[in-house]
């Protein structure tokens, strides 16, 4: 679209274009300059061209049309003036080749215009917002996406097998060690157990018969009433009995066991999930019936890679803050959860996995969460974030700062005159909103904070000072 704006004082008639000149609405715009253009008697014509975002050909031919009418223009854009300037160029190329007598005659025409002549003004310095090179002392952070996981996760399995009569739990609710989450019918092992207390309270009393037959048979043996061989078959008879005794002492304690085994209890204190069975199912030893998992504390899995902990290794000194690995427990670890939130309690690092993951590699570290109000649960992601090294004097510029093109990055600086400088630098780590620059900018220097692309070596402009740190680091 174009849109179109015309003011008249008794002094001067201004035109402000907005938008696109091209094709579409050229013939709009030469209608209404011819309409409104031809009422202008001695008063200068300004074409504001600041917010017109795109000329084509036929744009640029009406301009120059304006301009041969005595238009002068205003530009602020670097888009417009750019175009501007190239008209210009043009008309100044095509009137050094004509004869003398007919470029003193365009001069003539082009000073009876409304107002004196003038293809241009000269343009005023683009206001830019520019911040100083901030230099100070950052903390490199780390950022890995991590997986939540219960510190135990416990499979309920029953160590007998039989039918499923009754759950005893909630499901998602809290439990603890012992309680008795699911029954499963008691009366074939509490058969199994009276017949092994049966068959214990029988061999008691044939151990009895044998102790009271060897009993007997010792004075008897002595006075030679009874041969000795009598003795010590009854002897090895006692032993038998015994030996029968505690064998079925320990098939009574199997069949208690077994007959405990039928209430299926928690092993751990935690969240008990959802029944994987219903009541009346057959269930073996190899059935999982739910899984109880210790949420307090979370573990929280993940993983840095090979170039991630060779950039840290290659950095650590003993005992300092990057010692990620050999220094674990000094590391505190804040976790991002998905909705962008910081949790409010701190974790640590527990351990690091011996090896590489040959295949991703990546190196698998373990840190744990404490989560008084089990909000956090097992299979959510989030991002942990630790404090890797400690940079001191370091350059900081804001992100919006740096314009990237092919990798390369570079950034616009204002000298003291004003003038923009072209620079390629060598950024390092991020540091929330700032970047820090390894190489290609001193303390104090000014870069402009947005539009690097549309910065043109040795340009002008106006610096508007802004805070180098707006979130206070």
């Amino acid at each position: 679209m174009l849109r179109i704006t015309v003011t008249n004082t008794s002094a001067e008639q201004t035109w402000i274009l907005h938008g696109r000149l091209i094709r579409p609405w050229i013939a709009e715009l030469r209608s209404t300059w011819k309409r409104a253009h031809a009422e202008c008697r001695n008063r200068k014509c300004v074409v504001d061209l600041s917010e017109v975002t795109f000329i084509d050909e036929n744009g640029e031919k009406m301009l120059v049309k304006m301009m041969n009418e005595g238009a002068e223009f205003v530009v602020r854009g670097l888009y417009a003036k750019h175009i501007l300037e190239k008209l210009q160029n043009n008309l100044r190329r095509r009137t050094s080749k004509l004869p003398l007598a007919l470029v003193l005659a365009l001069s003539v025409i082009l000073s009876n215009g409304c107002a004196e002549p003038q293809a241009s003004t000269a343009p005023r310095p683009p206001e830019v917002e520019v911040v100083s090179v901030l230099e100070k002392e950052v903390a490199i952070y780390g950022d890995w996406v991590a997986t939540l996981d219960g510190y135990v996760n416990a499979q309920i399995e029953p160590q007998v097998s039989g039918y499923v009569i009754r759950q005893n739990y909630r499901e998602g609710s809290t439990v603890r060690k012992g309680d008795v989450l699911f029954e499963i019918d008691p009366r074939p092992f509490q058969a199994v157990f009276d017949q092994a207390k049966a068959q214990l309270a029988q061999a008691n009393a044939q151990l009895g018969s044998a102790a009271l037959n060897v009993k007997r048979d010792i004075p008897e043996a002595e006075a030679r009433a009874i041969p000795q061989s009598q003795l010590d078959n009854d002897t090895q008879a006692e032993l038998a009995a015994e030996a029968t005794v505690q064998s079925d002492q320990a098939a009574v304690e199997q069949a208690e066991l077994n007959l405990g085994f039928t209430k299926v209890r928690s092993l751990v204190d935690g969240i008990a999930g959802t029944a994987q069975i219903q009541i009346g199912n057959l269930v073996g030893s190899n059935s999982v019936l739910t899984t109880v998992s210790q949420l307090n504390p979370i573990k929280a899995y993940f993983s840095i890679s090979e170039q991630e902990y060779l950039h840290i290794a290659d950095k650590i000194k003993p005992g300092s803050v990057g010692d990620l690995l050999r220094n674990s427990k000094s590391v505190p670890l804040n976790l991002v959860l998905a909705d962008e939130s910081t949790y409010r309690y701190r974790g640590e690092v527990i351990f690091a996995e011996r090896q590489v993951n040959s295949q991703t590699g990546t190196i698998r570290i373990t840190g744990a969460f404490p989560n008084p109000n089990n909000i956090l649960r097992p299979g959510q992601f989030g991002r942990v974030r630790a404090v890797t090294a400690l940079r001191k004097d370091a350059l900081l510029v804001p992100q919006r700062a740096v314009s990237e093109l092919q990798g390369t990055y570079q950034v616009a600086v204002v000298d003291q005159n004003n003038k923009v400088a072209i620079r390629k630098v060598k950024v390092a780590d991020r540091v929330g909103s700032m970047w820090v620059i390894d190489d290609g900018l001193k303390p104090g220097e000014r870069v402009v904070t947005e539009g690097v692309d549309k910065m043109s070596e040795g340009m002008t402009v106006n610096p508007k000072l802004a805070d180098s740190d707006p979130e206070g680091r």
